[in-house]
C-alpha cells in the first residue's frame, strides 16, 4: 500500500473518530450520574487508549518518515498539526480525564472538556485536508 494511501486511512480514522467523541461521546458525560461516570469512565479511557494510540503513534511516525524523507510544505504542516494535537492531548486532555477518573468532576469541568476539545476536532480536521491536498 502506498504510504500516501495508508496515511489518508490513518488519517481519515482519526478524524472520524475525534468527531464521534466531540459531538456523541463527551457531551453524554452529562447524562451520567457522578458515580456512573467515574465507572464508566475508567473502561472508557482504558478502550479509548487501546484505539486511539496505537493510531496516534502510526500517525506520528508516517508525518515523521514523511518530514525527513520527502519534505514538503504539506509534510511540515502536517507534522506541525500532528505535533500540537499530541501536544493539546497530552497537556489539557490527559489532566482532564485524569480527574475525572479520580471523581473530580463537575459539570463546569465536563462543559470545558467539550468546548475545548473543538480545539482537536479543528486540528484533526485541517490536518485531514492538508493530507488529502498533499496526495493529489
Amino acid at each position: 500500500m502506498k504510504l500516501c494511501l495508508f496515511r489518508l486511512l490513518v488519517d481519515f480514522g482519526l478524524l472520524v473518530l475525534i468527531w464521534m467523541v466531540q459531538l456523541i461521546v463527551y457531551p453524554s458525560f452529562t447524562h451520567f450520574s457522578k458515580e456512573n461516570l467515574v465507572e464508566w469512565h475508567v473502561k472508557y479511557t482504558a478502550a479509548m487508549g487501546y484505539i486511539v494510540g496505537p493510531l496516534m503513534l502510526i500517525q506520528l511516525g508516517i508525518y515523521l518518515m514523511i518530514s525527513i524523507g520527502e519534505p514538503t510544505f504539506f509534510s511540515i504542516v502536517g507534522s506541525i498539526l500532528v505535533l500540537a494535537i499530541w501536544v493539546t492531548t497530552f497537556f489539557q486532555f490527559v489532566p482532564k480525564h485524569k480527574l475525572i477518573s479520580e471523581g473530580k468532576v463537575n459539570n463546569a469541568l465536563l462543559n470545558e472538556l467539550v468546548r475545548t476539545n473543538w480545539i482537536r476536532t479543528t486540528l484533526w480536521s485541517l490536518l485531514f485536508v492538508v493530507s488529502c491536498i498533499s496526495c493529489l
